[in-house]
């Protein structure tokens, strides 16, 4: 056996052995260390031929599950290796194999996973400059493929799908891809597997035989060629690991990644799509709000549409059409959720039956879901719109189904499938033979007890049963001496005695016998009724999409109704017009009457650039959120919180909000400002929309002022960028781009002003702000009195020396000083210079203060030389 067991590990170096031997799972050597440390088990040893003990622990077969998944969690992949006969008729050893090998992007257990969220495996192949990609979710059966050429847009995808599991080749992790972060920052498994999976033939042939097609063409990848590789590579891998033929993955679906909204993983985090950013949790989040589904197959697709807007305009108005129709239907709708509530997870249950893993409370589950669906599909009927129309012609009825699985299948069958009482009487007649002689022995026992008895004078005799010594007479101590010579003692207990007689002997034969035949029966016609159904996975399939689909759809609508959206205008013509937005979470949070409503005007033209100022709580950040979220909203299908809105389709959002370090990679707060910052100038277009949130402020006055400054006029130069943006900012002085630099716009934060005091109107206004009010909002945050007074004095002090009054003559002073032109649409602007104004400035201070009686020609001329050097090398 443990010869067996070592060739056994040896196959499957990369994973830990679980070894089936009787009713647990054992592990020996390093696997059993490595158990033992991971789950806290005693670790023991077992002779085997060696000169020393081998390491061993184990654990029971039935919680095995358990322990599998923290196994997963932690990263480990787990080979099942199970007893493929029964020890009762094995001669030798008991024949074993490895069933199947449980990995993060392959765990199967519905307890465990969220069952609002995939559990996908992707597949990751750098060939040259590009990658290939595919990803999959085997408990749903989807799967994707794409191609991408930049380390950036990878990451993009990655944080899209977030898999629990990536596969790659060596070539992925010499690529420059910071995979350490991919294991501890995202907590993703990352696998490179050997060379010989990304062969082309290999994957090419593994593809045409699990598709059972002769060409690429037939999947839509004859233009994938590092795609095909992928997704080759991660059915081979699917292959080796599951042991299954996988039916229920009989479909591939090939896109680009400019099919639908970019949206990086750092604006993933500021907006709160699906969890909120500290702690990490589903409320508070976009789609908390958003949520109202009834089926787990809905909220995944939800999910999925959150974060993957779309951006073509059609497709966005369809769904709006659906949502639409379905707000003026409420009370179909409200039946047809109605009849959504009780339908189980279709995908996930597919899965289990593809794999043949499913037991009969998993049918009786499947059961009650098909009776649904003729009622929704009649509900349907009435509606117009065509993707509802599409989704009733997708929706199968299955009434086949549903009539199989009522005919065949109890209304309480165990959870075990080889215990009996699982088939429906009157489905199969020998079956009901067997359950008959079942009950009839029944009443045989009970005749035979009655009439020894009788015989005896023993009144509490009793006929019992158990698994070890099957039928017995139990008869107590007080009773002993009447025991007749013809029972046959067969246990001694402490207060009783346990006999057989030939009578009863003879009959546990018939009984049990009876049983036995019964119980493998009822297992074998289970297993032809879940092979039927394994045969019509494509028609189910099809079903659950359009059952997620309509639960999707009803769920925008129920929310729209209910939160009082609005229904977006769409158009391309990059004009994001809304009036009275309002931010989807924070009003949620709060009482809705208390939240401050406002418009939002951005367009490719004179409004371009939104630069935004007012103290910090007065609302920057959230006025800025809210309108991306809104368009974002829109471009998903959704209704939108505002009083009306007229939405440009753009292709990403990128935000920069916040502050904070990323301490684990030795980054400051400033260094991730400004990476985020280099990644949105470089990727985005002039259809995105940019939220920039105090860009500067992790540096000096200087240095930071300059960076926002020379970041406006990027963003707003139309030959550079000319994107949408909202630039919210403490630096008063960029007020000053207004009329300077086209398309820049002033707007502000309202503040009333009582006293010392202030109150946030959380209103924006046209116009530029003046004062920061930091000491007062330092005053509503408790600082003390002393630190409060102190900070009033320097202040007044400081003003004296800012630099504000410098700004309000730039354009001018500049021109005086550096006349180097720049090109901003049709209008030539000089350059906008500041800090040679400020330098110009303290060489100035610095003649004025020279005492030149006082000095040496020597000191004369070094003086004139410094300045003049500072001159020549200053900024």
């Amino acid at each position: 056996m443990m010869v067996h067991y070592c060739q056994t590990k040896c196959a499957y170096k990369d994973s830990i052995l679980f070894y089936r031997l009787g009713d647990f799972y054992e592990m020996f050597f390093e696997d059993a260390k490595t158990v033992s440390r991971e789950l806290e088990l005693t670790l023991t040893g077992k002779d085997c031929g060696l000169s020393e003990r081998a390491p061993m622990c184990g654990i029971p077969y039935h919680a095995a599950e358990t322990y599998i998944n923290r196994l997963i969690d932690k990263g480990y992949k787990v080979a099942i290796c199970e007893q493929v006969e029964d020890p009762k008729t094995a001669k030798g050893i008991v024949k074993r194999e490895v069933t199947r090998v449980v990995t993060p992007g392959t765990n199967l257990n519905m307890q465990e996973l969220d069952e609002g969220k995939n559990n996908y495996l992707m597949a990751i192949v750098c060939v040259g400059d590009h990658f290939g990609v595919s990803t999959a979710d085997i408990t749903t059966g989807d799967c994707y493929v794409t191609e991408i050429d930049e380390e950036r847009k990878l990451w993009d995808e990655i944080n899209k799908f977030l898999p629990a599991e990536i596969i790659c080749n060596d070539a992925f992790l010499v690529s420059g891809v910071d995979v350490d972060d991919l294991r501890n920052r995202l907590h993703i498994s990352v696998f490179a597997l050997e060379s010989w999976y990304f062969g082309d033939d290999l994957c090419k042939q593994t593809l045409l035989e699990h598709f059972k097609i002769s060409s690429l063409e037939g999947l839509g990848l004859a233009d994938y060629d590092s795609g095909v590789i992928a997704a080759g590579s991660l059915f081979r891998y699917l292959l080796d690991t599951q042991k299954n033929t996988m039916e229920h993955m009989n479909k591939i679906i090939p896109y680009t990644t400019d099919r639908y909204m970019v949206i990086d993983s750092s604006s993933r985090r500021n907006l709160e799509l699906v969890e909120t950013l500290r702690e990490k949790q589903k409320r508070g989040s976009l789609l908390w709000v958003l949520d109202k589904t009834k089926t787990a197959m809905g909220a995944r697709m939800l999910r999925n549409f959150v974060e993957q807007p779309l951006i073509d305009a059609d497709a966005i108005n369809e769904r709006l059409d659906a949502v639409t129709e379905l707000n003026m239907q409420a009370m179909l709708r409200e039946e047809i959720r109605e009849y959504l509530n009780p339908v189980y997870d279709l995908e996930r249950l597919v899965s289990r039956i593809s794999y043949r893993s499913a037991n009969p409370r998993d049918l009786l589950a499947f059961k009650s879901s098909l009776e649904m669906i003729p009622h929704i599909k009649n509900l349907l009927a009435n509606f117009t719109s065509p993707l509802l129309v599409r989704i009733n012609e997708q929706m199968d009825g299955l009434e086949d189904l549903y009539s199989l699985l009522e005919a065949s299948i109890t209304e309480d069958p165990p959870l075990a499938v080889k215990e009996g009482g699982i088939i429906r009487e009157g489905y199969n007649e020998q079956v009901d033979t067997y359950r008959n002689s079942k009950t009839q022995g029944k009443s045989w026992l009970a005749q035979l007890e009655a009439e020894e008895k009788e015989k005896t004078g023993i009144r509490n005799l009793k006929i019992k049963y158990n698994k070890v010594f099957g039928y017995y007479l139990e008869v107590t101590n007080s009773f002993k001496d009447l025991v007749p010579e013809y029972y046959t003692r067969k246990q001694t207990l402490t207060n009783a005695e346990r006999y057989i007689t030939p009578k009863l002997k003879e009959l546990e034969d018939m009984i049990l016998g009876a049983e036995d035949k019964l119980f493998a029966l009822e297992y074998d016609l289970f297993c032809q009724v879940r092979e039927e159904l394994a045969a019509q996975i494509p028609r189910i399939q099809e079903t659950a999409k359009a059952i997620a689909q309509l639960d999707v759809y009803a769920s925008l609508s129920v929310v729209a109704q209910r939160n009082n959206y609005v229904r977006p205008t769409v158009n391309t013509k990059g004009v994001i017009d809304i009036k009275n937005g309002r931010h989807p979470v924070v009003e949620k949070m709060i009482n809705n009457d208390m939240f401050i409503a406002n418009d939002t005007y951005l367009d490719n033209g004179s409004k371009r650039v939104s630069v935004i100022t007012g103290p910090n709580m007065a609302g920057k950040s959230t006025y800025m959120r809210q309108t991306a979220l809104i368009v974002l909203m829109a471009q998903i299908g959704s209704f939108v919180p505002a009083e009306k809105a007229k939405i440009g389709v753009v292709d990403r959002i990128f935000t920069r909000v916040g502050a904070s370090d990323d301490l684990a990679s030795g980054q400051s707060t400033f260094m991730v400002e400004m990476t985020e910052v280099a990644n949105i100038l470089r990727n985005a277009t002039a259809k995105s929309l940019l939220i920039l949130d105090e860009i500067g402020r992790g540096t000096s006055t200087f240095d930071g002022l300059s960076i926002a400054w020379a970041v406006i006029e990027h963003i707003s130069n139309t030959k550079l960028l000319g994107a949408k943006t909202l630039f919210a900012t403490h630096y008063h002085e960029l007020t000053e781009l207004e009329g300077k630099i086209p398309g820049v716009n002033n707007y502000c934060i309202a503040v009333k002003e009582r006293g010392d005091d202030i109150v946030f109107l959380r209103k924006i206004v046209k116009g530029g702000a003046d004062k920061s009010y930091g000491i007062q909002v330092a005053k509503l945050a408790g600082v003390p009195d002393s630190v409060l007074n102190r900070a009033k004095e320097l202040v007044d002090e400081l003003v004296h020396t800012d630099i504000t009054s410098t700004f309000k003559d730039l354009a001018e002073s500049s021109r005086k000083t550096k006349p180097k032109a720049v090109h901003y649409d049709e209008v030539d602007l000089e350059q906008i210079s500041l800090f040679d104004t400020v330098q110009d400035q303290d060489i100035i201070e610095e003649l004025k203060k020279l005492d030149i009686t006082t000095l040496t020609p020597m000191d004369a001329m070094n003086t004139l030389y410094r300045l003049q050097n500072k001159l020549k090398n200053r900024w």
